[in-house]
């Protein structure tokens, strides 16, 4: 697997998901000290809602000149954005309106990238599963350091080194991309309309998927949306060490991944997504910092699990020629309701104590878990690719889910 393009790759997506890893908590303790926790959540769902906006169009523009060079230039967006926003901290307290503009260009360029990001792993591995099962891993890494790099980074040098790291990370994230060589398929000549009715056609046919993006509206609402602003109001000085936990987990979570190949994918995924439940429950019963982290470990655990299930997932039962664009359908209706839960953690926290309402996330995401096996598609899905539309093969009986 390791070829000279998976490595570039991995090493891409590795210092590129560091600074991803970095930005929620560089924000909230860089910009939620000067604005607060609805500063915070403002930026951060601005950021988001920008992603959700352009990731249709990301989607169509990587099936149509590939999804390296449209990577490339995200990355060079964010590495502006970034280094805008530490130049602007030299002042001490930069204006609100400036960290909105450079958020909704960052959000712009990440919601360009998010498409391709799926759509390469078959172009330069040959095992998408054990390819996502690394990818995870680096991404349990970064989530693992990049917390801690972050809150070291705000003691040491203030928000302009760590903004100044973050936009590092996109620079090296695409000189290695631009490293890469790849040959990706082209979709015949037609207009933009036709492109995203295409990639719509594909999606919808598709109950499995269009199913599972609907109740993940509820997961990014309730759980994942408002989970930065309010958990790190609550848990305090501490949450860098929870985060990192989090990222302990997904290692974990990812080497089991990388092992176990079940007969039914997205229902064991589910199945495992039961232990995230242990992330808002540990916050909102205000535990100990060592059960916050134990609890935020069996979080990542089980969130990896899911993720690599699910990519994977994406990645056989899509014909390569319309990846992008689906999986820009896929990815924009995922973090749609992430981003209004964002905008509401601010509200919320003037309305309802944040513990109660992490209470509440808990059993959303139980919620979420059950609905996700409750629904047939999602249940039965097989690892083999089906024609869009086609009703899941047969699980033989006896086999392992």
């Amino acid at each position: 697997m390791w070829t000279r393009n998976f490595t570039l790759y991995f090493g891409a997506r590795t210092i590129s998901l560091l600074g991803d890893a970095m930005m929620p908590v560089a924000s909230a303790l860089a910009i939620g000290e000067v604005y607060g926790i609805a500063g915070v959540g403002y930026v951060l769902a601005l950021w988001t809602a920008s992603a959700v906006l352009v990731m249709l169009f990301g989607g169509v523009v990587a099936d149509r000149i590939g999804a390296r060079r449209v990577m490339i230039g995200a990355d060079v967006v964010r590495v502006v954005t970034q280094g805008a926003v530490a130049v602007a901290f030299l002042d001490g307290a930069p204006p609100f309106a400036l960290l909105l503009v450079m958020a909704f260009l960052s959000g712009t360029a990440a919601g360009m990238f998010e498409p391709g990001v799926n759509g390469m792993v078959p172009l330069v591995a040959t095992d998408a599963q054990r390819a996502n099962g690394t990818l995870k891993l680096a991404e349990a890494v970064t989530q693992l350091a990049g917390p801690a790099l972050a809150g070291v980074l705000i003691v040491v040098g203030g928000p302009v080194f760590v903004y100044t790291v973050d936009a590092a990370t996109f620079l090296v994230s695409g000189v290695a991309l631009l490293l890469i060589r790849v040959v990706a398929p082209r979709p015949e000549p037609s207009d933009l309309l036709s492109d995203l009715r295409r990639g719509w056609e594909e999606f919808r046919a598709r109950s499995w998927m269009w199913s599972v993006i609907l109740v993940w509206v509820f997961w990014g609402v309730l759980v994942i949306g408002p989970s930065v602003p309010l958990s790190s109001q609550v848990i305090g000085s501490g949450y860098g060490w929870v985060m990192a936990a989090l990222g302990l987990g997904t290692v974990l979570g990812g080497l089991v991944a990388i092992r176990l190949r079940p007969r039914r994918p997205l229902a064991a995924g589910a199945v495992a997504l039961t232990g995230y439940v242990a992330v808002p429950l540990t916050v909102a019963l205000g535990l100990p910092l060592p059960a916050l982290m134990a609890g935020h470990l069996l979080g990542g655990c089980a969130w990896a699990f899911w993720s690599v299930m699910w990519s994977t997932s994406v990645q056989t039962q899509i014909a390569p020629d319309v990846l992008n664009r689906v999986n820009a359908y896929q990815v924009a209706g995922s973090v749609a309701g992430m981003a209004v839960g964002q905008a509401l953690a601010g509200p919320i926290a003037t309305l309802v104590e944040p513990r109660t309402f992490m209470l509440g996330s808990a059993l959303v995401a139980a919620g979420v878990v059950a609905a996700l096996l409750l629904i047939r598609p999602v249940r039965r899905l097989g690892r083999e690719p089906q024609e869009a539309g086609a009703r899941p093969a047969p699980v033989p009986a006896g086999s392992s889910a």
